[in-house]
């Protein structure tokens, strides 16, 4: 298998650091509003490689954390009225609920930021011990970045552009470098919330963001793992501070393996924000279609590759996600005499699926491969010519497929006779010669009975109007 590393900018073989052990952290979110699509993208694509990795039989350890103390829960806080505390447990179970339901169970462990601030004031006392942090009276500590020269090894970003040194709290105007950043924000008595802050040897304060990730992943991981994990949007500042961080903490390098970065979400071909008013949460996308129609459509796309939100590529990754549980539950009343081409389908769709997941987890590669199988089967299963053994082992196969991305529904409850989908076999017939007019007359004799079709990647939908 080979998976693509930003660090070093190419291809790489995927070779783990222990013999068959994964140890992958994936930036968690920031518990201070409700998830959006943006997450769902992250979080889904990261949990089916998960599963990838233990289908291939690696013993994987995915840690994930959860910012639950920052500027933007205490702002929330004040908004709402009410303590930090309250907003982050408010937020963190709504998340829960997201992930629960779009089928994300492949994390070993989540960790609250707030429960590691032992381990964070430690990684912090560490760096000023050697150097790489200093203190600004009556604001707390920050990282030296002339102290660490790699900086921008992973984004090719240069740390003294005042411009990209923005980050969550970090402004202070007495800072020695741009781009250094805040490791332990002191929290002085009369700016209010006094519930907010840990006493240290450091000062009464709060941790940076950056620093929690890499406290949690030294506590749990040591200073150093397989793979590193996250959207490609906090690249920069963040996954660089958290490189320097470690290594300087360390001194061993690199702190992952093998970074892994999740391409933007647009919708509609814009960047999602609420002062636009396209901000899509989970939730939303949810009453539209299936968990698992959701999951179609986040993996229809490569991870590394931007994906557009809009309602026609929804539309058609439920249409797909059903056109394939209708499928697989007819695989289950075959009782055909056998045909020779079956067996031949299922090999060729299960090396493109394999192939594809081993080439840096190209999910539009392997979809295709499931869509094309069901494409060539499809027929002989309407014809009544699959046998029982023939379905059984292209049903075993689809069970692994849903078992890595998780992309088959229930099917619906509603039986639809043989001869309209033999109608509609020989509509998709029509349609690869480019028999158009012959694909529209079969259309309508279909729609003349109170059926509607789908065209979809996989193949025709033929449900009742």
């Amino acid at each position: 298998m080979i998976v693509y590393n930003t660090l070093s900018g190419q291809k790489e073989e995927f070779q783990p650091m222990e013999q068959n052990k994964v140890r992958m952290f994936v930036c968690g979110p920031t518990v201070y509003d409700v998830p959006h699509l943006g997450h769902a993208k992250t979080y889904v694509l990261f949990d089916a490689f998960a599963k990838y990795l233990r289908h291939k039989n690696f013993e994987v350890q995915y840690l994930q954390n959860i910012t639950d103390i920052d500027d933007k829960i205490i702002a929330r806080a004040t908004e709402e009225d009410t303590d930090y505390k309250s907003i982050a447990e408010k937020y963190t179970k709504i998340y829960f609920e997201d992930m629960k339901a779009l089928g994300v169970d492949a994390v070993s462990q989540y960790a609250p930021a707030t429960e590691y601030i032992d381990e964070i004031v430690d990684q912090v006392k560490r760096l000023v011990d050697t150097g790489h942090s200093y203190f600004i009276e009556g604001d707390g500590y920050y990282f030296d970045l002339a102290t660490f020269p790699e900086y921008g090894k992973l984004s090719g970003r240069t740390s003294q552009q005042a411009e990209d040194s923005i980050s969550r709290i970090d402004e202070s105007v007495n800072k020695r470098n741009p781009g250094d950043f805040a490791l332990w924000k002191l929290f002085p008595a009369d700016a209010g919330h006094e519930e907010i802050g840990w006493d240290s040897p450091l000062g009464r304060g709060r941790p940076g963001w950056h620093i929690e990730d890499t406290a949690i992943t030294e506590k749990i991981f040591g200073p150093q793992y397989d793979i590193h994990g996250g959207g490609v949007d906090i690249k920069f500042p963040h996954h660089e501070a958290e490189i320097a961080q470690q290594e300087s903490v360390s001194g061993k390098s690199p702190l992952a393996k093998y970074w892994m970065h999740v391409g933007s979400l647009t919708v509609n071909g814009k960047k999602m924000s609420k002062s636009l008013g396209n901000f899509v949460t989970i939730k939303d996308v949810l009453k539209q279609i299936s968990p698992q129609a959701a999951r179609l459509y986040i993996l229809s796309g490569h991870y590394r590759s931007p994906l557009d939100y809009n309602d026609t590529l929804l539309d058609q990754s439920d249409a797909a996600s059903k056109r394939i549980a209708g499928f697989s539950a007819r695989l289950g009343q075959a009782k055909g005499t056998g045909n020779e081409k079956p067996e031949e389908y299922l090999k060729e769709g299960a090396e493109g699926f394999y192939a594809a997941l081993n080439d840096d987890f190209n999910t539009p590669g392997a979809l295709g491969a499931v869509f094309e199988l069901i494409r060539n089967v499809n027929p002989i299963l309407v014809s009544n010519e699959l046998s029982e053994s023939q379905a059984g082992s292209i049903k075993t196969f689809l069970n692994t497929v849903h078992d890595v991305l998780g992309i088959i529904p229930e099917p619906e409850d509603q039986e639809i006779p043989d001869e309209i989908l033999a109608l509609a076999e020989q509509r998709e017939e029509a349609r690869k010669n480019k028999n158009w007019a012959e694909a529209d007359r079969l259309r309508a004799q279909i729609e003349s009975q109170s059926y509607t079709i789908s065209d979809t990647p996989a193949g025709p939908l033929v449900s009742l109007k």
